[in-house]
């Protein structure tokens, strides 16, 4: 190798190293928290138990951070009509990572994002979140408002919510 090729090939070296080690820093994969189906089950049950003590029989599901449904319970007597209804208003705390109360009078347009079939913009939902993830939607339905719907919802979030943030 002639000493003009070799200078060539040491400089490109130097030029092009720090950005192939850039290249390295960045990550190729994402650590992604997700909510562990026992901890779904605990929360639907703590729901489920705080609607029996207002005197109502309701759904609630819980959906994942992708908007799928990771556990849902349907009381005795809750209609069938409340599993749809929970999935959705989950799916939309989830969405929007906000309670689905802050959400009714949001989006009132003809054309507005409230128009998807996929979202329920009415109380009874909850984001699961911890540290800065969100986890998923806990939502609740068959209560007579919508607000003992959240209430309950609130509940189930409650008894999981120390051991999430503990976990982040």
């Amino acid at each position: 190798m002639t000493r003009l090729s070799w200078m060539f090939f040491v400089s490109m070296f130097f030029v092009t190293a720090p950005a192939f080690a850039q290249q390295q820093e960045e990550p190729v994969t994402l650590p992604i928290q997700r909510l562990t189906m026992d901890m779904a089950v605990q929360a639907a049950q703590a729901t489920i138990e705080a609607c029996r003590k207002e005197g109502v029989n309701v759904a609630v599901s819980i959906v994942d951070r992708g908007g799928h449904t990771q556990v849902m319970l349907r009381d005795t007597l809750a209609m069938d009509l409340t599993i749809a209804i929970s999935q959705r208003k989950a799916y939309t705390a989830m969405t929007f990572n906000a309670p689905t109360s802050t959400l009714i009078d949001r989006f009132s347009g003809a054309y507005g994002v409230g128009k998807d079939e996929r979202l329920v913009l009415s109380a009874g939902a909850l984001p699961i979140a911890a540290g800065s993830s969100i986890l998923g939607g806990i939502g609740v339905s068959g209560a007579p408002s919508g607000e003992t719907d959240e209430k309950c919802a609130a509940a189930g979030l409650a008894a999981i919510q120390t051991d999430l943030e503990m976990s982040m």
